[in-house]
């Protein structure tokens, strides 16, 4: 019998809700490792007309059907409007040096180009979405990668230190911004979304990026903003975060956030995580993007049934890996651990 998709599985487990079995999430499956598994060149589909990237979308649904997952990770992200990431990754270019390059930056016309855009792809997957199964995502990036797209992380620390000013009026902009988007994607798109997301790395593995007192002041009201859009279109709200974000996790939990993805053992098992924060939100992920890239099938499924095993009986989980399903993963650790859990659920 083929599996049937129930996203409000999904939407459960974001608000911390007990679900009759832990359901699978991953925050993004990468276009390269789509096609190595599936032996396809299907993502050069996205680059076709909207009839092509209708047929991508019943390809990629059907991929996450086929293993068993309720819901599919999709987000148009915006720096592609910026400097398509390459300022996020530390080799674009300083586009705002100060106040004067901030107040002149057309902030007016992002909201237009964000749609220009992604529509033709929202719309795509929109019209190939089957019964039972709606998206993760939304408006891709967040507000300190954004940040980073426009000033480089070291450049944006010098603004910091040099033209505090300056600092604090870059995010309050792209808070701005962000709320104009979301605002807009969630009034045509939030019926096909089981659950809104923001992906926003603020740390690494000993520390947060920025001392979490900036964070605090400067980034956690601008998420509040984006959580507040969604919660009035009554869909719970998901923020990913990569590392070690102790220090700041009771100011954004404060925000209204309904659960947070993304884990890694070197900074603390998933377990961790469940304990400080889970009587308070859902705890997505679990499982680590070390254990599913170097060990073997084995290894990996015992790792996931232990995960697994933890977890049971508690609300507000869903499973998957504690990162994305990078294009470096292996598609046999990929599938070792949706085995794992298919095997879990046939146990009962």
């Amino acid at each position: 019998m083929s599996y049937q998709p129930d996203s409000n599985l999904v939407t459960a487990a974001a608000y911390n809700k007990l679900t009759p079995y832990l359901p699978l999430y991953e925050h993004n499956v990468c276009n390269g490792f789509f096609d190595t598994i599936t032996n396809s060149n299907s993502s050069q589909l996205l680059e076709g007309d909207a009839a092509d990237k209708r047929e991508f979308f019943r390809r990629y649904t059907a991929f996450m059907v086929e293993h068993h997952y309720d819901v599919v990770p999709f987000e148009g992200c915006v720096v592609e409007l910026v400097q398509n990431g390459e300022g996020l990754m530390g080799y674009g270019q300083t586009l705002l040096k100060d106040k004067e390059d901030i107040l002149a930056y057309p902030w007016e016309s992002m909201e237009e180009r964000y749609f220009e855009r992604f529509s033709p792809y929202f719309d795509a997957l929109e019209a190939s979405l089957p019964p039972g199964m709606k998206a993760v995502g939304g408006v891709g990036n967040g507000i300190f990668e954004t940040a980073q797209d426009f000033v480089p992380f070291t450049q944006l620390a010098y603004l910091m230190v040099d033209d505090r000013e300056a600092f604090d009026l870059l995010f309050t902009k792209i808070g701005e911004m962000f709320a104009k988007i979301w605002r807009r994607f969630l009034g045509r798109y939030s019926e096909m979304y089981a659950v809104c997301r923001t992906g926003d790395d603020l740390g690494f593995k000993t520390s947060t990026l920025l001392q979490p007192e900036v964070i605090i002041d400067n980034i956690v009201p601008q998420y509040k903003k984006i959580v507040d859009e969604v919660h009035r279109h009554n869909k719970p709200f998901l923020l990913h975060t990569c590392g070690h974000i102790f220090s700041v996790m009771e100011p954004i939990i404060a925000t209204g956030i309904d659960a947070k993805h993304s884990n890694e053992d070197l900074i603390a098992p998933f377990s961790t995580w469940v304990e400080l924060y889970g009587d308070r939100i859902g705890l997505f992920g679990g499982i680590d993007m070390n254990v599913l890239c170097i060990e073997d099938e084995k290894t990996i499924k015992e790792y996931v049934t232990d995960v697994l095993t933890y977890c049971q009986g508690r609300p507000g989980i869903a499973i998957g890996s504690g990162n994305q399903i990078a294009d470096y993963v292996p598609p046999e650790g990929f599938l070792a651990m949706v085995e794992a859990v298919k095997e879990w659920r046939r146990r009962g």
